[in-house]
């Protein structure tokens, strides 16, 4: 592996995605760490260091339960039967009680116990469901989500990001591989039905996901993009991470068709404010009524009491969730796209020209005698095996037992011990990266506090003054900061430009390392900003 220079790693900052250009850091701290005993500490990618394990054991346990069922129905050794319904749930029963000391056995009873008599599943219907999935010896069916399995998400779903059947009606869920496999199928399926067209106007809430960046100005979208930035800055000159009514104002242009957001924010991992939802409300109702949202939500768990904004406009949004984050499952691909039967999806779909229509109906007609008929959510279920392969569509289905678990395991927790775990986790980090910075942090209950985004330039100016600043701009680029943190310390993170926030801000996960390195991150960002300060100060004489 050969030497990356300050000057190669110059010459690609900002021209590539800040995750390759990680990539790149890492290669740099790596040669850095093998010279010294120094650790590796990357906090520039956001997969959780802990894993739920109670529902991941209780979903293991039944996976033994359910290869015991199969013998039951047909035993040749390595080759068994499927399972069989009539029964099932008295031989599920025997076997709670017979394997007591299994790991996970209490919750998988708990589990099976909240559908029966917290949704009213019929007993052997809804085992049967469950363990013909959790065996994957059937294609899914239906497609979109098993039947059972999606009530128990939906009734998630309601807990936690607050979709609300009372104001927007009755929602589908489709079980996908994630939230960025639901982007993907979501933008397919709004370019396939028409409703954005090349060179069409979308915004984008900023700073965000860099990939919700990159994915509209590719050659097969190619849209026009507005920004709406989070520009609000208190009355301690500090970022609060919301956006202006200024800014949120650009979204009373009719011609904007569509709003993508990450809710609470990548990097900033803030949610919108109640305020902030209360204008965007106004805009959509009285000046941009057919406004196709898409709110992406995964950080949404990670705060008390966190709306989404399928809650509050349900009509105009699409929820997209993952669980990867909460549950340490990034492996597993687990997420779901939900939309209302009553939609402006399907109303737009309806309103456009018979030409346009007719070319949507050939593109559906083996799906429906009459293709008008099929929803979007089905639409994008079939768009995600070009329509042709329909029938082979949805997630895996021992993959949709693993999110129900993860479900249930929440619904049952009424305490919300979990959730208190891992929201403490994240806070306690942000603690000590804080204190060691000699940053107070304000509170906020918004903040989710996964990531945190800190501008340099106005830490610098809190510490060392205006002047200083100035010096800064002049004599250095971000680019610096990032390679001197990976070179001298083996030290990752990532640069808070490539996710359309200010030019100076770093990006720093607060879940993929043990408390310790955050200490030790703030400690050493702040002696490399003390030691440009010094040399300035040299310079004044």
């Amino acid at each position: 592996m050969k030497n990356i220079s300050r000057l190669e790693l110059e010459n690609i900052y900002g021209k590539i995605s800040p995750f390759e250009f990680k990539n790149k850091l890492i290669e740099l701290a790596t040669l850095s760490n093998r010279k010294s005993t120094r650790t590796l500490l990357d906090a520039g990618r956001g997969n959780p260091n802990w894993i739920a394990s109670t529902p991941r054991e209780a979903f293991f346990t039944f996976g033994q339960f359910a290869i015991t069922e199969s013998r039951y129905t047909w035993d040749d050794g390595d080759l068994t039967g499927m399972p069989k319904k009539t029964g099932i749930y008295k031989r599920f029963c025997t076997y709670v009680e017979n394997n007591k000391f299994m790991p996970g056995i209490d919750t998988l009873k708990a589990i099976i116990d909240y559908g029966i008599e917290e949704l009213n599943f019929d007993k052997d219907e809804f085992l049967h469901e469950l363990t013909d999935a959790i065996i994957g010896d059937n294609y899914p069916f239906p497609d979109r989500m098993l039947i059972h399995i999606e009530k128990i998400v939906k009734e998630y779903l309601k807990r936690e990001m607050k979709y609300d059947v009372e104001t927007g009606g009755e929602f589908n869920v489709f079980a996908v591989e994630g939230a960025t496999a639901a982007m993907c199928y979501i933008f397919d399926s709004l370019i396939a039905n028409n409703l954005l067209l090349k060179g069409d106007k979308i915004a984008i809430m900023t700073p965000v996901f860099t990939p919700y960046l990159e994915i509209p100005h590719l050659p097969r979208y190619e849209f026009e993009v507005v920004y709406i930035n989070a520009d609000e800055i208190d009355e301690n000159d500090e970022h609060t991470w919301q956006c202006s009514n200024k800014e949120l104002e650009k979204l009373s242009n009719p011609d904007i068709k569509a709003l993508f957001v990450v809710n609470p924010s990548n990097p900033p991992s803030v949610a919108i404010s109640q305020k902030s939802i209360s204008e965007i409300v106004d805009i959509v109702k009285t000046k941009n009524k057919d406004l196709m949202i898409i709110s992406d939500d995964v950080y949404g768990t990670f705060i008390h009491g966190f709306r989404s904004l399928m809650a509050d406009l349900p009509y105009n949004t699409i929820g997209v969730y993952s669980y990867s984050k909460y549950f340490g499952v990034t492996g597993w691909r687990l997420g779901t796209i939900a939309l209302h039967e009553n939609n402006v999806f399907d109303k737009l779909i309806k309103e456009l020209p018979y030409s346009i229509r007719k070319r949507t109906m050939r593109r559906y007609a083996d799906l429906n005698p009459v293709p008008e008929n099929v929803p979007f959510i089905d639409r994008i279920v079939a768009d995600s095996r070009q329509v042709s392969l329909n029938h082979t569509a949805g997630l895996s289905t021992p993959q949709q037992v693993q999110m129900a678990f993860f479900s249930a395991f929440t619904l049952i927790d009424k305490e919300n011990n979990y959730k208190d775990k891992t929201i403490n986790i994240c806070k306690t980090r942000k603690k000590l990266l804080f204190d060691s910075l000699d940053i107070g942090i304000n509170e906020n209950e918004n903040d989710a506090s996964y990531y945190t985004q800190i501008d340099l330039l106005r830490l610098c100016k809190k510490r060392y003054g205006e002047e200083f600043v100035e010096y800064l701009k002049a004599n250095y680029k971000p680019v610096d900061i990032l390679f001197d943190l990976a070179q001298k310390s083996s030290i990752v993170l990532l640069g808070g430009g490539g996710f359309a926030g200010p030019e100076w801000s770093i990006r720093i996960s607060l879940a993929n390392l043990y408390d310790e390195a955050y200490s030790e991150i703030g400690v050493v960002l702040k002696r490399i900003l003390d030691s440009y300060a010094d040399d300035w100060k040299k310079l004044q004489g």
